[in-house]
């Protein structure tokens, strides 16, 4: 199931969705938290049972591969929660981007991977040039585009490649699955406006899981 009821602060953490490959992952994203200290190393740890929840079929529900058009994050846009941990240093979830959408340009701050499951992508990523001393601007160039198909994915080690935005280019909606070392959804993050250099502070949500001291819960 993908639980979109508000009931007891508890239901909301820990495996949102159980299934055993997400159990597989989570247990070894654990396991390699408590033994390689190195970002880096750990992520490059991960590839490979990342890659294999990708490659694996029947473990998302449908309900966490919907459209949501009461999406914070605009455009029908989904973000549901598949396991989360309380103290907030993990979670792993799915993002449905509907077809001709396109995600705000916004950062992650936090290590992790994220790949896509269905439909096609093109990811755009920022390099930022200013010193970030002023939180309400930024200065940003383009660093990279490429466009990634089921089962690619690509690492995340901020400030590297954090900032991006990410549309559909598919026909049907596309759907991405991020393991990422915070509770992404209910963190405040940074949406950035290239063009004007605009920066202000966002939490996209989830929706099927409150945030803490959400008004929404």
């Amino acid at each position: 199931m993908c639980d979109m009821g508000h009931g007891d602060h508890h239901q909301h953490f820990g495996y949102l969705v159980d299934a055993p490959e997400i159990r597989a992952l989570v247990d070894e994203t654990a396991r390699l938290m408590r033994t390689i200290r190195d970002d880096a190393e750990r992520v490059d740890a991960l590839r490979a049972p990342f890659a294999a929840l990708l490659a694996a079929d029947g473990w998302l529900p449908e309900r966490c591969a919907q459209p949501d058009e009461s999406s914070r994050m605009g455009g029908g846009i989904g973000q549901y929660a598949l396991y989360r941990a309380e103290n907030g240093s993990l979670c792993l979830f799915s993002l449905v981007v509907p077809a001709g959408a396109s995600t705000p340009v916004h950062d992650h701050l936090a290590w992790g991977l994220v790949g896509i499951y269905r439909g096609r992508q093109d990811e755009t990523v920022y390099r930022r040039l200013d010193d970030g001393r002023d939180p309400s601007r930024a200065r940003l160039e383009i660093a990279k585009r490429q466009q990634l198909g089921p089962g690619e994915f690509y690492t995340l080690l901020p400030p590297t490649d954090d900032i991006h935005y990410v549309s559909t280019i598919s026909d049907t909606a596309s759907v991405s699955i991020h393991l990422l070392a915070n509770d992404t959804a209910c963190v405040w993050r940074h949406r950035f406006e290239p063009a004007t250099g605009v920066v202000t502070p966002f939490r996209s949500g989830y929706a099927n899981a409150p945030c803490p001291e959400d008004a929404r819960a």
